[in-house]
């Protein structure tokens, strides 16, 4: 209800306007108008639906006339056909007409064919039989001309029904006397056998079972109860139709039920993220821990590395009790190492995945598209990054401190960028590229930290972030950088401010994995505590701990479904699980 007045004012009033518009036509005529028509019907005729006659009348009165205005002014403008002959105006202009309530529209003569198309009998009767159900007598105070609409869409049904199969000279199928007649019951237990189809007889407000459908046998297991030799009688007739369907398979039950509970009582403008430690799903199958989880774009599918040198490719689907365990969908086994990144590089909907050499491979096929080996077996990629579409390039960064940029449509390197500058900051242990794809910043073992130009290849900044090891960093909207170290620190930073915007600070354990939602970042450390902390003002953090029953083993890996609002943990016991 909150946003239903923007609804009306930026996504209904724009399209009903140039759907009922006397001066644009579509570029494929009729047939697109027709089908944007009735799809915009079902839209509008849904949210009636949904808030009643007395929400229809306050808040969507504006639109619903609108759509039936367009027939009173097609309905005058055949009266004033005379008017609109095109020698009677100036060249470029369009003739002005004006109509019962007043108003002067330009109409384009050319576009009058379309709309006639387009507004027929049908398309009255279309609309004018389910709004004059939803509103009732309301319609007569929201649509000024739903009488004339309602005469149209009676033309339309007499068009239709010709007086050969009118209800009132119809012979009736149910004889009115008779010893079969059950006045109580309303309806004929004895079928004619022709009347109804699939099976079924619909008498009055209620599907009748004819006994011609029932097997006359008994089938193996005896006698089918309620079914005599005779004619179905009231009392089998009851049974047939009270008795109770066995339970579907998919619905959803137990830990996803009570998560879709909660869910839909949530607040749409809530921004926060909520953790309740509602376990969904496993994902078994890895025989060694899992370094790296990445869910792809559409959040239907993710993707998992392990040290079983394995990439698995697992679907979502909101499926069991919370119990239930999920088999891979497809499994990559070209690595002859350990792998510890895996993303998606969504532009042209490849994977890419490092075991120290960098695969591209097909998710759809498991097919190997191309491999991108170190240069030297001695200086191992250490560290990877996809760039955001449009982008098709993957960032690497090996032992060395080198940065280089690889093509995916082409061979060779793209660009190759030293890091080092003469100083001997360690090991490329993370990178991230901003969203925008303009920079990317390198993580040193050293916890010094290079933000790097993409575009130019300078050195924008290096400075000292952290006392450890850096273990991950992220790259958000806005130029804000998130690191966390060995130092048990995660910290905020602006690219090109040189003090810190927040810093939180771990108690026992380093923050080694951690995904960011909006303005929140979870973080995850390996004594199965799960945190969420704030990147705006004021700092607020909040720790949970994993109970043994949702998690087993240590957490090695987080990432989050930023539209589902779940977790995805993998731990070291090769089990990856979906929490809400």
């Amino acid at each position: 209800m909150d946003i239903l007045p923007r609804i009306s004012h930026e996504v209904l009033l724009p399209v009903l306007s140039f759907l009922t518009s006397l001066v644009t036509g579509f570029p494929s005529g009729a047939q697109a108008r027709t089908i944007l028509c009735v799809k915009t019907i079902s839209l509008i005729a849904l949210i009636c639906l949904r808030i009643g006659q007395e929400m229809v009348q306050q808040h969507l009165s504006e639109p619903v006339a609108t759509f039936f205005q367009i027939f009173s002014q097609l309905h005058e403008l055949r009266q004033q056909d005379l008017k609109l002959d095109p020698a009677g105006r100036g060249e470029g202009q369009l003739p002005q007409v004006v109509f019962s309530d007043g108003q002067q529209r330009p109409v384009d003569p050319a576009l009058l064919d379309e709309l006639q198309k387009v507004f027929t009998l049908e398309m009255a009767y279309t609309i004018y039989v389910p709004f004059s159900c939803l509103l009732g007598d309301i319609i007569r105070k929201i649509i000024p001309n739903h009488e004339l609409v309602g005469e149209l869409a009676g033309l339309y049904l007499e068009s239709v029904s010709p007086s050969s199969r009118n209800p009132a000279s119809m012979e009736p199928t149910v004889p009115s006397t008779g010893p079969e007649w059950d006045p109580q019951g309303g309806g004929c237990p004895q079928d004619d056998g022709h009347s109804g189809t699939f099976g079924s007889v619909l008498v009055g407000n209620r599907i009748q079972i004819p006994n011609d459908s029932r097997p006359e046998t008994p089938g193996p297991l005896g006698p089918i109860s309620g079914v005599g030799g005779g004619g179905l009688g009231s009392g089998s007739e009851d049974n047939a139709l009270k008795q109770e369907l066995p339970r579907s398979a998919h619905g959803l039950s137990g830990n996803w039920l009570a998560y879709w509970q909660y869910e839909i009582g949530v607040s749409q403008q809530d921004a926060h993220f909520h953790f309740h430690q509602i376990r969904l799903q496993s994902f078994p199958g890895h025989s060694g821990a899992v370094k790296c989880v990445a869910p792809l774009s559409s959040e239907d599918f993710f993707l998992s590395g392990s040290k079983d040198r394995t990439v698995r490719l697992w679907p979502l689907y909101n499926y069991g009790d919370g119990t239930s365990e999920t088999a891979p969908r497809l499994i990559y086994t070209q690595h002859r190492k350990s792998v510890f990144f895996v993303g998606q590089l969504e532009a042209p909907q490849h994977v890419v995945s490092c075991d120290g050499a960098v695969h591209v491979w097909d998710p759809f096929t498991g097919k190997t598209l191309r491999t991108v080996e170190p240069l030297d077996s001695r200086v191992p990629l250490t560290a990877v990054a996809v760039m955001p579409a449009p982008h098709t390039s993957i960032t690497m960064a090996s032992s060395d401190s080198t940065l280089r940029f690889v093509d995916c449509r082409k061979p060779g390197l793209q660009h190759e960028f030293r890091l080092g500058g003469g100083l001997n900051p360690g090991l490329v242990r993370a990178l991230a590229v901003s969203p925008s794809g303009r920079s990317v910043v390198a993580g040193f073992s050293s916890g010094f930290m290079v933000l790097l130009d993409t575009r130019t290849g300078l050195v924008l900044r290096g400075w000292p972030a952290h006392e450890g090891d850096i273990l991950q960093i992220k790259a958000v909207e806005g130029s804000v950088l998130v690191s966390s170290s060995s130092d048990h620190s995660l910290t905020v930073w602006k690219e090109l401010e040189q003090k810190p915007t927040h810093h939180y600070k771990s108690a026992s354990d380093p923050i080694h994995t951690f995904d960011l939602y909006g303005s929140e970042a979870v973080t995850g450390t390996v004594s199965n505590k799960i945190g969420v902390c704030s990147l705006l003002e004021p700092p607020s953090q909040a720790t949970t701990k994993l109970s043994s029953e949702n998690f087993r083993g240590t957490l090695t890996s987080l990432a989050l479904l930023p539209t589902k609002r779940h977790l995805l943990l993998g731990s070291d016991n090769g089990v990856i699980r979906l929490l809400a």
